[in-house]
């Protein structure tokens, strides 16, 4: 049996029940396909649900408001991707009436559309024999056919995906092949696979060759950048104040706290800290620590400080984003997973 047929019959033994798997609508496989982007299935599940109960139609997420999707997006990190899926609606509405697209070449001139995820949408909705190249897919064809180039570089990503077009043609269901493999690799040639019941075991390079721990290949990233986030819990009659991140940095458009970031780890008690507070806060204002928090990015680590402050002033023309808000309201705005985990750990909302 070839390598194609193996694991489509290891697939309809061992596939899971999930809600994208049993319809071809392209809405609702574009909806699950950008919320599992670099998300585990079972993180991303309870927000696919709540996705598709906001918004049932294209119609009725084109008609969204950016904060709303943000809300519903907070804590998946990468903010930018629930920001394009709004455009993405949007375009849809006005590109072709409301009507998802199935087909690859209109997808990839979607907004927030890959090669990827154009792939994904056209093969589940339409059948179309487009290879679908996940981490997944990668770690089984590198470990199984032995490729040893790192599957981040463009040769990489060449070669690995002539293959996967290679292994695709001629197949008479191309998404289940797509389905199936990524499967296989997300429940059996796991990063750490379970090879005594793989029933490619036999043919593997990586297990005939004891790669099985070092394939794929991977370039070294370059060393995450550090960033010290001093926030200021001001709270007073019911109400908190909040600062809304402008563009050009981490959080776009999400509301976190009045904000000093520094160089350096501080301590309330530093000389050179407090010096720093007093002259954003007033010269009068105090500062008692609360917490710390480490916040772990894609290619940034965020040590993050809370500290309630007292004695302060604010001016209001200088830091035209820092606004009074009710608790209720701020528990409603879009927020950085670490500021919802800190609002809730105060028990404040």
């Amino acid at each position: 049996m070839n390598f194609q047929n193996t694991i489509i019959n290891w697939y309809g033994d061992n596939k899971r029940a999930l809600p994208w798997r049993s319809t071809t609508d392209a809405y609702v496989i574009w909806l699950s396909e950008i919320i599992l982007q670099q998300t585990r299935v079972e993180q991303g599940l309870p927000y696919f649900h709540r996705f598709l109960e906001a918004f049932p139609t294209i119609a009725d997420f084109a008609n969204a408001k950016e904060e709303q999707v943000l809300k519903l997006w907070q804590g998946l990190g990468y903010y930018s991707r629930g920001r394009n899926m709004l455009i993405t609606a949007r375009e849809v509405m006005a590109l072709y009436d409301g009507i998802f697209p199935t087909d690859y070449n209109s997808l990839i001139g979607l907004k927030g559309i890959g090669e990827y995820t154009a792939a994904a949408i056209s093969s589940f909705s339409a059948n179309e024999s487009r290879p679908v190249v996940d981490g997944n897919v990668f770690r089984v064809l590198s470990r199984y056919f032995g490729i040893q180039t790192p599957i981040n570089t463009g040769q990489g990503k060449k070669q690995f995906l002539q293959l996967a077009y290679a292994l695709i043609e001629g197949q008479r269901m191309p998404s289940l092949y797509n389905q199936a493999i990524m499967e296989f690799g997300a429940l059996q040639c796991k990063p750490k696979p379970l090879c005594s019941t793989c029933p490619l075991d036999s043919d593997c390079f990586a297990r005939k060759n004891s790669l099985t721990g070092s394939l794929p290949v991977k370039e070294k990233k370059l060393k995450k950048r550090n960033r010290y986030f001093n926030y200021f819990v001001c709270i007073k009659d019911n109400e908190i104040l909040i600062n809304k991140r402008t563009a050009g940095d981490i959080w776009q458009e999400l509301y976190d706290l009045p904000l000093i970031e520094t160089s350096e780890d501080f301590v309330a008690a530093q000389i050179e800290f407090i010096k720093m507070v007093r002259s954003a806060f007033g010269e009068h204002c105090t500062i008692t620590p609360l917490t710390h928090k480490k916040h772990l990015l894609t290619h940034q680590t965020i040590y993050v400080q809370f500290f309630a402050l007292d004695n302060y002033i604010i001016n209001f023309n200088q830091n035209a984003e820092i606004k009074w808000v009710s608790l209720a309201f701020f528990n409603e705005l879009p927020q950085p997973k670490v500021i919802a985990n800190f609002m809730e750990s105060i028990s404040v909302n």
